[in-house]
């Protein structure tokens, strides 16, 4: 009888265990499947390729151009302040071709030193204004470019002031001389401070721009899109283009203004021949 319940027993006892083996097996695919997946193999998980190409944004480009600008006025304004301390020596330099001046209204002179300060600053910030600009332009441009515009840059300030210096020191004084040289006895000049500054600075500005001539001809000539045959075939265009551009930039509408800005305007396009024709040999 006891064999008989030990039979009887064994085949429930080895269900029974083989039940378990099972339950034990099947735990931990139950917890696995609760569980998170896990993450991907550093290997095999994707990655952004980002390439840094140099390039700006156009956001980039207004934050830029704003520092420039912000820098370029802060420099004019600090210069102007300083050259308001010295308003009275530089009225001074400025008046004398002309003389002793007047001035018509109370404020004139008040405004007439500020006027001064403010367009010596200006000059005297040239340089980092320029800078200025080209640091702005210069990464859009490649490796020979900038080593050609780190010289054409304080080339042009160069001309601009050696323009100004041939207007004050030697067509100012004549163009005054000719302009006073209409009075009489009974006709005497007397010359407002503000007016004449006003026609002081608007004679000599136009000479600084116009000694750039020499500069923008090389940089054309450089880029092979003119030549010194081309420049000579268009003398006598430029001929009448120097006196149709004394009428437009000269302070007075007079002949005696035109010309000389037209002289030296046909002086410097001999010269811009010369230097294609014989140090570009173009």
């Amino acid at each position: 009888m006891r064999q008989d319940m030990a039979d009887n027993h064994s085949p429930q006892a080895a269900s029974q265990d083989d039940q378990q083996q099972e339950d034990t097996r099947a735990i931990p695919a139950i917890v696995t499947d609760n569980e998170e997946p896990s993450a991907l193999p550093p290997e095999s998980e994707p990655e952004a390729v980002t390439e840094d190409t140099g390039e700006m944004s156009l956001i980039d480009h207004l934050q830029e151009l704003r520092k420039r600008l912000i820098a370029a006025i802060a420099a004019v304004v600090i210069s102007s302040l300083v050259c308001y301390f010295y308003s009275q020596e530089l009225v001074h330099i400025i008046t004398a071709p002309a003389g002793k001046l007047y001035y018509m209204n109370p404020a004139e002179a008040f405004f007439t030193y500020l006027k001064v300060s403010f367009f010596a600053g200006f000059l005297v910030a040239l340089p980092i204004v320029m800078y200025q600009m080209w640091a702005f332009i210069v990464p859009a441009l490649t490796k020979q470019e900038r080593k050609v515009s780190s010289v054409l840059v304080p080339a042009s300030v160069l001309l601009f002031f050696v323009g100004l210096a041939f207007s004050y020191f030697l067509v100012l004084p004549a163009g005054i001389k000719f302009f006073v040289g209409f009075a009489t006895e009974d006709l005497q000049p007397l010359f407002s401070v503000g007016q004449y500054l006003s026609f002081v600075i608007s004679f000599l500005l136009p000479f600084g721009v116009i000694f750039e001539l020499p500069l923008f001809l090389f940089v054309l000539a450089k880029m092979g899109i003119i030549s010194s045959d081309y420049l000579i075939r268009k003398r006598k265009m430029m001929l009448v283009m120097s006196f149709v551009i004394g009428a437009v930039i000269s302070p007075t509408p007079d002949v005696f203004s035109q010309t000389m800005v037209a002289v030296p305007l046909l002086v410097l396009y001999e010269i811009s021949i010369l230097v294609v024709k014989h140090i570009l040999r173009k």
